[in-house]
């Protein structure tokens, strides 16, 4: 027979397992909160709200989606990051902000690979060299010779330090030793405008985002940067067809929540994270903006993560890019 103190610690013991159990099976029970670490109307923001859309669907509750754009994505990864590890603050991260992002800024305010822990991997894509049409190239080898003559001259812009866009530029840099200027924008989408405004002359942007403008005529394109030629751009050649053998840039998305959110949570944020891949809404419209979609286990994520730390660290600390 078990003594008093022992019964109670016993009865405390059960009813804690009752409560998680309890809590696991009602979440969610009130509306929650997407930050998006970018600037409306992005690439990032575009996943985040065709997510978010799904999610509400899927979960019934309200789910928002808060922009907290800056600093390559560090501002949002920190609101995120100290948020309570309940479930209800999710975070829409990207490889460029947990394996780029440190290597680039002293400080973070955060520890993405302490302070996050992944829940589910979402979507992924290429990113297209575009340039303002005023400014004459006819191929990528024609960027090259131009940017050796003219060192320093040719500037291109990104959607901040740290991001695919900004590190596509440094390891095109990195492989053809040319010299152009990097011109960080608060997201891509101010970045584009500038672009098309012809403040800026090139950029290895997210497909999403430039891909209604190379269709417009505003912008003109001449590569993709993944290792294959894009489903979205098929007729355009990659960068390493186009003159520079091994080039290979990319990005993908998943959902992130605070570190410590309890386990069961996750596994039904995975679920339903999984569950949204699959809707033909969101498989429609992801592909017709040339994302590719890579849903996977909370796991998975977590490898694809280490990959990528392992991919990019060699790259960023070979160019010398600082973004402080």
């Amino acid at each position: 027979m078990l003594k008093p103190i022992a019964m109670g610690a016993a009865l405390l013991g059960a009813a804690l397992c009752a409560s998680t159990a309890a809590l696991g099976q009602a979440f969610p029970s009130k509306p929650l909160r997407l930050i998006c670490p970018f600037p409306p109307a992005g690439a990032v923001d575009i996943a985040s709200r065709a997510t978010a859309h799904e999610l509400q669907r899927l979960l019934g509750q309200p789910v928002t989606v808060e922009n907290r754009p800056g600093a390559g994505g560090n501002l949002g990864g920190e609101q995120a990051a100290k948020a309570a590890p309940d479930g209800y603050t999710l975070f829409m991260n990207t490889s460029g902000i947990h394996a780029i992002n440190p290597l680039l800024y002293s400080k973070m305010g955060f520890d993405p690979v302490k302070d996050l822990a992944p829940v589910v991997p979402l979507v992924a894509l290429n990113n297209v060299l575009v340039a303002n049409p005023s400014f004459k190239l006819a191929s990528v080898k024609d960027l090259i010779a131009q940017a050796k003559a003219q060192p320093g001259k040719i500037t291109y812009a990104s959607s901040g330090s740290g991001t695919s866009i900004h590190m596509s530029g440094e390891l095109f840099k990195y492989m053809t030793g040319v010299d152009i200027l990097h011109i960080p924008y608060k997201g891509s989408a101010p970045a584009v405008t500038d672009l098309i405004g012809g403040q800026v002359n090139i950029m290895f942007d997210n497909i999403p985002s430039s891909l209604p403008h190379i269709k417009s005529g505003k912008l003109h394109a001449l590569a993709t940067t993944g290792a294959k030629r894009d489903p979205a751009l098929p007729d355009l050649p990659t960068i390493a067809e186009a003159g520079v053998p091994g080039y290979e840039a990319g990005v993908w998305f998943g959902l992130s929540v605070p570190a410590g959110t309890p386990k069961e949570i996750i596994s039904k944020l995975n679920a339903e994270g999984v569950k949204a891949t699959q809707s033909p809404e969101f498989v429609k419209r992801m592909r017709d903006l040339g994302y590719l979609i890579i849903p996977g286990s909370a796991e998975q994520m977590g490898e694809m993560l280490k990959a990528e730390v392992a991919r990019w660290t060699p790259v960023v600390k070979a160019s010398g890019a600082k973004a402080d």
